[in-house]
């Protein structure tokens, strides 16, 4: 899901709140189609750094602009190289499995996030979990593995893997988040996260870097502007209502990777995919629900779905 979420400080504005969030998922997912085009002609790792250093200069930016550079000082700077190296654990498993699947395959498993989430909070963050959550944790872990779809004869493809690894590394880096937002700023978590996964990736990446073809410049250049515009709308729309309000229209995901698989591949998910994604999603939405319900910290909801920006 995404770094950088605050909790609403003003008054509440549902309507808006929800058209911020339906267009900020919208935007991931035309950045995540344009990272599984890239997949398909560069390294997992070379996506990743391109992934994020046309990110870079659309979060200066704005920075720049308002004179608030002083913003991204880091306070934990070992939090930050913590979380820079699980976002690269996500983003890299999460690009192999864009290649290896359907967008909305990738999807669906990657919507486990918040059940992972709330699942590691008891360990690592020593909060409580009610029976009736478990029970949903482990009714959302059922549909994982109907989406992984392990037989005796077929074992899991390495791609359903990869999704879930990211999904996983994605919810540590949650937990992280929650630590490490008591002392440093959004800009400084987000700036910091994504430089030192990018320069990170580019050390991996360099010996085996596969030269950027001409016709690819606009694709990275798109990239950033979806991203600019997922980040910033996805912030709003959490500052605008309570996450319970929004975080349920981050499933729409899914939805937008059928729809480019249709449009762009020619391709529908398999019924495991309808059937264990809206298992994953039914159990997703009554996490936010009863958080909301007993007054919890919004675990789930504010690491919803990404989801589609890991």
């Amino acid at each position: 899901m995404p770094d950088g979420l605050t909790r609403s400080t003003h008054a509440s504005s549902p309507i808006k709140a929800i058209a911020f969030m339906l267009i900020a998922v919208a935007a991931f997912s035309g950045m995540d189609t344009l990272l599984k085009l890239l997949s398909q002609y560069y390294p997992p790792m070379e996506v990743v750094v391109l992934r994020g250093a046309s990110s870079i200069p659309f979060m200066l930016l704005p920075l720049i602009v308002m004179g608030r550079l002083s913003a991204l000082k880091p306070v934990r700077i070992g939090m930050h190289m913590m979380r820079g190296v699980l976002m690269l654990l996500v983003l890299v498993a999460f690009v192999y499995a864009v290649r290896a699947l359907s967008l909305a395959d990738a999807y669906a498993i990657f919507l486990a996030a918040p059940l992972i989430v709330t699942a590691l909070s008891v360990p690592l963050l020593g909060e409580h979990v009610g029976w009736r959550r478990w029970l949903a944790i482990c009714v959302g872990l059922v549909g994982v593995i109907t989406m992984l779809h392990p037989t005796a004869s077929s074992l899991v493809s390495l791609g359903a893997v990869a999704a879930l690894l990211s999904a996983t590394g994605y919810a540590f880096n949650a937990i992280a988040l929650r630590v490490i937002t008591r002392t440093d700023t959004t800009a400084s978590v987000v700036f910091w996260m994504i430089s030192l996964m990018t320069l990170l990736a580019l050390i991996f990446a360099a010996p085996h870097w596969v030269p950027i073809r001409r016709e690819d410049w606009p694709l990275l250049a798109a990239i950033g502007v979806f991203s600019a515009i997922a980040q910033h709308l996805l912030t709003e729309a959490f500052r605008n209502a309570p996450p319970s309000v929004v975080a349920p229209f981050e499933y729409t995901a899914l939805l937008w990777g059928i729809l480019v698989d249709r449009v762009v591949w020619g391709v529908f998910p398999t019924s495991r995919v309808y059937i264990g994604g809206g298992i994953v999603i039914a159990s997703g939405l009554y996490l936010i629900w009863r958080e909301h319900r007993t007054s919890g910290p919004p675990i789930a909801a504010e690491t919803a779905a990404h989801t589609t920006q890991p």
